[in-house]
């Protein structure tokens, strides 16, 4: 049996359900600052509605759906975090700017993202970590 391996350069989606996307835009483009890459209008039975959003150079975005006639409700965990390393001090006025936009501040159960970060919940209850360290992947 073969095993394929992606490029380290291959694009990352991180699709999620949501249940408000004007409210989940709000949180992820004028709180956080991403763009939107691209957005569908689920018109027809079966189609679900689509926003992307994402930074113009990265390698990764962020899909929300919701399915109008059927939406799935999101279950994020604690643990499920989007984590954005930031080599640097998280600015108070970008936590401002994402509670300003929907996010609601929290406390992490693991104490590693209390002394390295801060976190926020979107909308959806998914978390966003904005990690003061740089990433390195050695």
């Amino acid at each position: 049996m073969s095993v394929v391996t992606p490029p380290a350069s291959a694009h990352l989606r991180i699709a999620r359900p949501s249940l408000d996307l004007a409210a989940a835009e709000e949180f992820w483009a004028q709180g956080l600052g991403l763009d939107v890459v691209f957005r569908a209008s689920g018109a027809l039975p079966g189609e679900h509605d689509l926003l992307m959003l994402g930074w113009p150079e990265a390698s990764w975005h962020l899909e929300l759906v919701h399915a109008r006639e059927a939406p799935v409700v999101p279950r994020p965990t604690e643990e499920d975090l989007l984590v954005v390393y930031l080599d640097g001090p998280v600015p108070d006025e970008l936590v401002s700017r994402l509670e300003l936009h929907g996010g609601k501040r929290v406390e992490s159960p693991n104490p590693y993202w209390n002394e390295w970060g801060v976190t926020v919940e979107d909308p959806d209850g998914y978390r966003l970590v904005l990690c003061t360290r740089a990433w390195s992947n050695s």
